[in-house]
């Protein structure tokens, strides 16, 4: 679906979420927090889908201008819901959400490439599309994406964005619309040329509506069918989207 100034009209840049796009949190510490709570660890796999059913309840709705703090214990909340749901024995879920917490506190966490990102990366800038990076983390977020060769600003060994705008560089976080219109002046972009693409909608999608951008959300469990934004599978999908959009 398509709302606001946008048309059908291919892009001229996209701009890029970091957590849930490229890298996921890492299992080890997040193995950490639930051997602390004395609850059994899940798989890599429900740790990665937690993430995905927690972030599709942080939506649209959710005012987190209103109540970061409250905002983000539900996150955290449905998050833990997600990764104990499968068991048969009561746990402490207030524990749990305790000793993750403190690992999310962190933003080092997200850390662990998801499998297939960065070859859709490639095929996105195949499409010859701009890129750039818009991140909600701690001031190192385009250090670990170029450590990790997925992408950096310039040549390397990952694929070459204009731009990685970090909040903790910029002192301003989504969905605050200034730090997407930090990204699409250091592009020279028009906003109804970009679109953005994130996995958190009260972060994401709000935030680029607020910068008149076409959102995105990334969904590889197909929980946003019937929103009112457009969502992909993958990157490659991504791709795949931009390369069929008319001219």
């Amino acid at each position: 679906m398509m709302s606001g100034k946008h048309t059908g009209m291919g892009p001229e840049a996209v701009l890029l979420d970091v957590g849930g796009v490229f890298l996921l949190p890492d299992v080890g510490h997040l193995a950490r927090a639930f051997a602390a709570a004395e609850i059994p660890e899940p798989s890599d796999d429900c740790f990665h889908d937690a993430h995905y059913r927690a972030a599709a309840r942080f939506a649209v709705d959710v005012d987190v201008d209103a109540d970061w703090v409250g905002s983000w214990r539900r996150y955290l909340e449905d998050y833990a819901l997600a990764c104990v749901e499968h068991l048969d024995e009561a746990v402490d879920l207030d524990e749990l959400h305790r000793h993750l917490d403190s690992e999310f506190a962190d933003a080092a966490l997200w850390t662990s490439p998801i499998p297939g990102a960065a070859e859709g990366l490639r095929r996105l800038a195949d499409t010859g599309v701009r890129l750039g990076v818009i991140s909600n983390a701690d001031g190192l977020m385009a250090q670990r994406l170029r450590e990790r060769e997925i992408l950096q600003v310039g040549p390397g060994a990952g694929v070459e964005v204009e731009c990685v705008i970090d909040s903790g560089d910029v002192g301003v976080m989504k969905p605050d619309p200034r730090i997407f219109r930090m990204a699409l002046e250091a592009m020279a972009v028009e906003p109804g040329s970009a679109w953005y693409l994130g996995d958190m909608p009260a972060f994401d999608v709000v935030g680029a509506r607020r910068a008149d951008l076409r959102p995105w959300v990334i969904d590889p469990l197909r929980l946003h069918l019937d929103r009112d934004y457009d969502r992909v599978g993958s990157l490659e999908e991504l791709a795949q989207r931009v390369s069929s959009a008319p001219g």
